[in-house]
């Protein structure tokens, strides 16, 4: 099994903030709970009606809250399902080719999936020198609306969105775009879900290429105002790979939350936003003062992102923004870091007498202080307590059900393996499982999954991988059959297993030979 050296240092990483009892700053995967259970989907008709913000720690079932980091991971995934489910339709597994490269200042990526192909282009900018250097991921431009002189010494990023879905303000979609046809089956998705696919393909291409450009893959931040400040909040909410998320003046749809919206007059609200950004589902399902039957909001949303470094601004000048359902979503949302312990990774500046997209002094003082602690590693830079607001809402009588909980992150990382690791002897330790073939135990008190290659799934307990063993067949929960035959062939892996074919049909392989 092959493992990057990037996918050791983050674990490596997580070591070292378990040691401090802080859970990581970032992940080496787009989707760490990838393999989580579905949560509950129900007809929209049958969501109960929820007329305060929906508790981020409670799981989907009803089964009660979640209790540690581990937990956290799945919860976030549920979180992730039914966005996707309810408004945004689901954003595609990896692909199953990636290939980037770099000519001059261009990285070109290439994207074969589904029969198809997309091809992303980017004109960035890289310091001179030998890094490694931080990364900075613009929506349609270098720095989105920020000034590119708070990234000096970044790798720019320009992530050219129309590349895969095209901009529209007036709700009309072109299902011609090339995330469309590479993916038919999501044309009544909204496009936020083609632009945070693209947004995780770039960080593919840069995966590939970060010797040539001296990336430090370990500090990417994302950021873009108005429509691009949802575009950035989503991208940060569904890749775990981003360190920093900076939404700006973000609005209905990005930070704030569709129930508060409800209340506070002229803004935008699932009534009156724009469907090609949104699944048209959404208003139909929960238009018309329906948005309480939603069972999640937007404060969970933002709330995906926990427990990475997260900084948003308003414009309380502007009334469409709706920067008091943009507050009170936001210290909604700060529950879940507080419940961390992190807090000093959220804040927000909601202040005015600006233009549109156009930051305040106060804005850019605080946002640099993000930037220079989460992207450039000035640990010494202190972040805590910056929520900052000249516009004001009872948040409070929106969370009081749910609010001042804690999650234990004490247990946040495993030990890692590093490569110099010893591999154990597959005649002692545990029982005989496929893993012993390889030359490694099988985990005996660890589900885990660290890794999943052609062979299964990976765990590590004491320092070394070892293989999981699946009591029960991994691919029924995804709705599809485990493979019958002794030696299946591998046709396809992903983030859930590896994949084979009979009868015509998926299944899933728990064994190979």
């Amino acid at each position: 099994m092959k493992f990057s050296i990037t996918s050791i240092a983050l674990v490596l990483a997580a070591v070292l903030n378990t040691t401090s009892a802080a859970p990581p700053l970032v992940y080496s995967k787009e989707n760490t709970g990838a393999s989580c259970k579905a949560p509950p989907l129900p007809n929209p008709s049958q969501c109960p009606n929820v007329q305060k913000l929906p508790d981020p720690f409670a799981w989907s079932d009803g089964s009660g809250r979640v209790k540690t980091l581990a937990d956290w991971e799945c919860r976030r995934n549920e979180i992730k399902a039914e966005i996707e489910n309810y408004e945004l339709g689901k954003k595609p597994n990896p692909p199953q080719s990636v290939k980037a490269s770099l000519s001059g200042n261009t990285l070109t990526v290439t994207v074969n999936d589904n029969g198809g192909s997309l091809t992303l282009t980017s004109k960035i900018s890289v310091p001179s020198g030998n890094g490694p250097f931080p990364i900075i991921i613009g929506m349609n431009s270098n720095t989105g609306s920020l000034s590119a002189g708070q990234f000096n010494g970044f790798i720019q990023v320009p992530f050219n969105h129309d590349q895969c879905a095209k901009y529209s303000m007036d709700g009309r979609k072109d299902t011609n775009a090339p995330f469309y046809r590479m993916y038919p089956n999501l044309r009544q998705a909204g496009d936020y879900i083609a632009w945070s696919w693209g947004v995780s393909r770039l960080i593919d291409g840069l995966e590939q290429v970060k010797n040539q450009i001296h990336a430090d893959l370990e500090h990417i931040g994302v950021t873009g105002c108005s429509y691009a400040g949802k575009m950035a909040l989503f991208a940060g909410a569904f890749d775990e790979r981003i360190a920093l998320t900076i939404p700006q003046e973000s609005g209905g749809g990005g930070i704030n939350s569709w129930r508060v919206s409800d209340t506070i007059g002229n803004v935008e609200k699932i009534d009156n936003t724009n469907y090609s950004w949104f699944m048209q589902a959404l208003k139909n399902n929960f238009g018309n003062g329906k948005a309480t039957r939603l069972p999640y909001d937007h404060h969970e949303a933002i709330a995906m992102i926990a427990p990475r470094a997260f900084f948003t601004m308003g414009n309380p000048d502007y009334e469409w923004l709706g920067d008091k359902s943009g507050y009170t979503s936001a210290m909604a949302a700060y529950e879940v870091w507080k419940a961390m312990g992190v807090e000093d990774r959220f804040g927000f500046n909601f202040i005015g007498n600006h233009m549109h997209c156009s930051a305040a002094s106060s804005q850019t003082n605080d946002v640099n202080k993000f930037i220079d602690r989460f992207l450039r590693g000035k640990t010494n830079v202190s972040t805590s307590n910056m929520l900052s607001s000249s516009v004001k809402n009872d948040y409070n009588s929106w969370i009081s059900s749910w609010a001042n909980y804690k999650i234990d992150v004490s247990s946040s990382a495993q030990p890692a393996p590093t490569t110099t690791t010893r591999r154990p002897d597959p005649t002692s330790g545990t029982s005989s499982c496929w893993a012993t073939k390889l030359g490694f135990n099988c985990c005996k008190n660890t589900s885990a999954v660290y890794e999943t290659d052609a062979n299964g799934r990976w765990g590590i307990e004491n320092g070394n991988w070892c293989g999981i063993i699946e009591s029960s067949c991994w691919a029924t929960k995804l709705g599809y059959k485990c493979c019958t035959a002794k030696c299946p062939e591998v046709s396809y892996v992903d983030q859930d297993g590896a994949w084979g074919v009979e009868n015509g049909n998926w299944c899933g392989i728990t064994k190979t030979c």
